[in-house]
């Protein structure tokens, strides 16, 4: 059983480093937000990082104070299929780092923009490369749409505790 279970983790690290899908170049996304370049530096107006909300197309995610049932209990679908595996939804560390408090830790455009863009985000943003080293496995592309990353995320806030 223990060989079974280092072969799996073997496999699912071998599986996460080779794919990398990813949906750069979209610009529009289905709930409505849009790109907008942010300056990092004086002359440099096409660098669109920005640390408190990463690297990927989501700039600003209208939350209401209130959970959205709905949005949540498909987001915890998307969890229990894609996310599941690698993390828990307390405090502890599996493979990937627990979900407890995330939204308290990271904006809802950093964690949907990693959600969608880890490869981006694990090369540029300082957070997710000190999770890489305490994790030592990279977040593999998942392919979630904008809608399943806004469900998983209000699906985050239900974890959190928002009612």
């Amino acid at each position: 059983m223990k060989k079974v279970f280092v072969l799996c983790i073997i496999a699912f690290t071998i599986t996460a480093c080779g794919n990398s899908n990813s949906n750069e170049n979209s610009k529009d996304s289905s709930d409505g937000t849009k790109e907008t370049p942010i300056a990092t530096e004086p002359g440099d107006e096409t660098s669109t990082y920005d640390p408190k909300r990463g690297e990927g197309k989501f700039t600003q995610v209208d939350i209401n104070p209130s959970l959205d049932a709905g949005k949540a209990d498909s987001g915890e679908k998307v969890y229990s299929a894609k996310c599941s595996s690698c993390h828990k939804l307390t405090d502890e560390k599996l493979v990937g780092p627990g979900w407890k408090d995330v939204t308290s830790r990271h904006t809802a455009e950093w964690i949907m923009n990693f959600s969608t863009n880890p490869d981006e985000m694990i090369n540029k943003d300082p957070k997710a490369q000190a999770m890489l080293e305490l994790c030592l496995v990279r977040m593999p592309n998942q392919n979630l749409s904008d809608e399943d990353a806004r469900n998983v995320y209000e699906f985050m806030r239900k974890n959190d505790g928002v009612k």
